[in-house]
């Protein structure tokens, strides 16, 4: 299900609004993850590039699907409307002047200053050193402050139990969660799911320090937007064509 926003609104305006209390629960420390048990550093930034003008609204519906395959979110049966988890929101952006409707994808934006690590009260809420932003299992207590906290209302609360889970990448009821760009495949060389997804350069996956990457030489070349740019948190993910 899709959303119709105002462009100028949807750049400039927040839109998180959940906050309550919750139980721990516990699964894998997704900081384990590292390609060949290397440690990772901040020689790279993980980034992700999105041409709306390139993307179409069936692309984005397979990133979703993509995400959710990969990632075992969507198949929750207790909870409805807003308690329904969304590591990928499809939504439509309107433009004043125009008239102009563009579809585009909105998961977490992988901030160099992410807000949700900065309230975290147990420091569940990370940011690697290669500027994937994570939440540790095994530390967070469901507060919610991060969902707040985020700009993009990119976070989900797991209000369920859950089954069937993928043994890469472990949830819990009680728990906050989020897109984590498929660090299990980023670790190992591949790209994310809903990248992969993708058949075409509509969006990019790279490392942005990389002068030789893709996605760097790509975002020299063109005019690209972060999302709620005045708030200085220089986000991983960037959109052209909005």
């Amino acid at each position: 299900m899709s959303k119709t926003l105002n462009r100028r609104d949807f750049i400039k305006t927040t839109s998180a609004t959940t906050v309550g209390v919750a139980t721990i629960a516990s699964g894998i420390t997704l900081t384990t993850f590292a390609a060949n048990d290397k440690p990772v550093t901040n020689a790279k930034r993980w980034g992700m590039l999105v041409d709306t003008n390139k993307l179409t609204e069936r692309e984005i519906d397979g990133m979703v699907s993509a995400c959710q395959q990969e990632n075992g979110w969507g198949g929750e049966v207790h909870s409805t409307g807003d308690q329904k988890p969304t590591w990928v929101k499809k939504l439509k952006v309107k433009d004043k002047a125009t008239g102009k409707i563009t579809d585009l994808p909105l998961m977490c934006q992988h901030c160099e200053e992410p807000p949700c690590v900065d309230v975290c009260p147990t420091n569940a809420s990370m940011k690697r050193e290669d500027g994937i932003v994570l939440v540790d299992k095994h530390l967070c207590i469901g507060c919610r402050y991060c969902m707040m906290a985020c700009p993009y209302d990119a976070r989900s609360f797991v209000h369920e139990d859950l089954t069937d889970q993928n043994e890469h990448m472990p949830r819990g009821k009680g728990t906050v969660e989020s897109c984590t760009l498929c660090v299990h495949k980023v670790d190992n060389g591949e790209s994310p799911a809903c990248v992969a997804s993708v058949n075409s350069d509509a969006v990019i996956f790279g490392d942005l320090y990389d002068a030789n990457s893709k996605i760097n030489q790509t975002l020299k070349k063109v005019q690209s937007t972060q999302i709620r740019a005045d708030l200085n948190l220089n986000t991983g993910v960037r959109y052209s064509g909005i």
